[in-house]
């Protein structure tokens, strides 16, 4: 079994049954405690319902009661292949910055769509974001399929809608699995009442998707997190976004140029000689004094050059437009930042994937764009499919997160 647990970040419209079936997949697991589910009951019951599984992930009193997520819930489950954390976002379209707070911190996406009401504009939405923020891996869930008597035709009707829109975009073609999340029908075992469905089980495709690499033999980025000073040593924190950091190599600080070498590298206090992709730790250098937060140390052969102005694509956030001129603060890594939005070019409605206006003069809420962006100084950034921590960021503006966003390329 694989060690690390594989994030999923699991979206999709509004009862369109994303909490219950998560709830079902933990219970086909057996990765509840016998007091969660007697917890699960009596919150049921005191609502005068039968156990209603989607209670699971709705911990708070006050979505119990609104019988719908409005915060990002992450839980663990486990396959005989896999462990996976799997992210449960909200699925009510003003709730959409929680979906892409949870979507950023996920490798695989698990669109859930109602067999009844088919694909809506949120479901079309939430593909977008899926190709924004890189999300190759989907796989989708025509859930409800007890509601329409398990009827091979209409889930054949749905699935083509949902290829259709995948067309448009720049993603592959899913894998699209019939259920039913409160029977539990073809999530873990094959159905019968689904038998004409050739393809794997939900958990059968999960366990067959390809397990996305940790960037280990990308360069180095180290974007530093925090500093800590004790007597006269500097511990330099953070999490090794690609490479490899070995004790006793030579980096490259930037965005200042200037040169240093790794003396120690810590976990936990207790010190090894290497370091890989994904891994939390301190950093002690031979030469730390002017080091800061938000810095990255690279590879020195192989470091990126910083730059002051980038184009991106940014999914907008808030209620008021963003126009030309508009200043923000930004955050990619852990650096932050002043810039200013030199331009913004097609203005497009994910829902559709149609351009609603050529070279923009302001985005609105929910909608898409490339933008140019200049930043107050230079500072390490680099296109997406680089190295992913490097290739997101946001924008702030008041702090409130405004708009989330993918690099493209650095600009002279």
């Amino acid at each position: 079994m694989d060690k690390k647990a594989i994030p999923i970040v699991i979206c999709g419209q509004v009862d369109h049954g994303k909490s219950t079936l998560i709830g079902r997949i933990l219970v086909e697991t057996r990765s509840l405690s016998n007091g969660k589910l007697l917890e699960i009951k009596k919150a049921s019951a005191d609502l005068g319902k039968d156990m209603e599984l989607a209670f699971l992930l709705d911990q708070l009193e006050e979505e119990r009661r609104q019988e719908r997520t409005i915060d990002t819930t992450q839980v663990f489950f486990k396959t005989k292949k896999r462990k996976y954390c799997l992210i449960d976002t909200p699925g009510h379209v003003e709730l959409i910055k929680n979906t892409m707070t949870g979507a950023t911190q996920a490798d695989i996406a698990l669109l859930i769509v109602d067999v009844g009401q088919g694909v809506t504009e949120q479901t079309r939405r939430l593909i977008a974001l899926f190709e924004l923020l890189g999300i190759e891996k989907v796989l989708v869930a025509v859930n409800k399929m007890d509601l329409a008597v398990f009827d091979r035709s209409r889930f054949e009707s749905v699935a083509s809608e949902v290829e259709l829109f995948f067309s448009k975009s720049k993603l592959k073609a899913p894998l699209i699995i019939p259920v039913s999340a409160k029977s539990g029908e073809n999530v873990l075992r094959r159905s019968q009442v689904l038998r004409w469905h050739k393809g794997p089980t939900l958990l059968g495709a999960l366990d067959s998707l390809e397990c996305p690499t940790q960037g280990k033999d990308k360069p180095l980025r180290f974007p530093v997190q925090d500093i800590y000073r004790v007597k006269k040593e500097v511990l330099v924190l953070g999490r090794v976004a690609s490479g490899r950091l070995k004790r006793g190599q030579d980096v490259i600080v930037l965005p200042s140029g200037k040169k240093t070498s790794v003396a120690e590298i810590r976990v936990y206090a207790k010190q090894k000689d290497l370091a890989v992709a994904g891994e939390n730790i301190g950093v002690v250098l031979k030469n730390s004094s002017d080091i800061k937060r938000g810095d990255v140390l690279c590879q020195v052969e192989k470091a990126p050059v910083p730059f002051k102005r980038f184009q991106g694509r940014v999914f907008w956030l808030c209620d008021e437009p963003l126009s030309r001129g508009a200043r923000m603060i930004l955050r990619c890594a852990t650096q932050e930042l002043s810039c200013e939005i030199e331009s913004i070019g097609d203005r497009m409605d994910p829902s559709a994937l149609e351009i609603l206006e050529k070279e923009a003069a302001s985005l609105k809420l929910n909608e898409m764009a490339k933008i140019i962006l200049k930043t107050e100084r230079a500072f390490v950034v680099e296109p997406f499919g680089s190295v992913e921590e490097l290739g997101r960021f946001v924008l702030e503006s008041d702090g409130q997160v405004c708009a989330a966003g993918v690099v493209i390329t650095g600009l002279e």
